[in-house]
């Protein structure tokens, strides 16, 4: 008879917890980093490996903001200087690429062998650091999410990796 009640327990345990998983809002958090001194948050489901910056071999008949494929983890990658492809700053040398930057790879779900150069890596953020800024009537492109500032009064702008892989210009990589 105990061992009845127990089971009934625990399965009414497992019960509630279930319910509360579904119910459960999932807590956001970003991999924050900096390009050409800006802020930007990258939501960490869509965020794959952090490399070093290794070899780059170039790629003819590219845009500027192309700087080339790199063997990561086996695999090649496209690598694109997020700085320049934003319009942030000039698109920067192969050889210019200073020692703190990191390649970003791409979540392996989006079908793209893709890395993005960020000049520093700022460390994780969660929305309990951060506050939402009001939307403004700024045109902006569909893989600019939501704008955040932390507690300093920094403001970070959340790109949207996925809708990154899928922008026209991002991916017409020939000049």
């Amino acid at each position: 008879m105990a061992k009845r009640e127990a089971l009934r327990e625990l399965q009414g345990r497992l019960a509630e917890r279930l319910q509360q998983a579904r119910t459960e809002v999932r807590a956001l958090s970003w991999l924050a980093v900096e390009c050409a001194g800006q802020g930007l948050l990258f939501p960490l489901p869509s965020a794959g490996e952090i490399f070093a910056v290794g070899t780059l071999l170039p790629v003819p008949h590219s845009q500027r903001w192309f700087l080339g494929v790199a063997n990561l983890r086996g695999g090649l990658h496209g690598v694109v200087d997020l700085a320049a492809f934003l319009g942030l700053r000039a698109p920067i040398a192969r050889d210019a690429v200073r020692e703190q930057a990191r390649l970003l790879a791409f979540n392996p779900r989006f079908g793209a062998n893709c890395a993005v150069l960020v000049e520093r890596l700022a460390g994780l953020r969660s929305a309990g650091q951060l506050t939402p800024e009001p939307a403004d009537d700024t045109a902006r492109p569909a893989f600019a999410g939501a704008r955040w500032r932390d507690e300093a009064g920094r403001l970070w702008q959340e790109i949207d990796l996925s809708a990154l892989v899928r922008n026209e210009q991002f991916l017409a990589i020939s000049a």
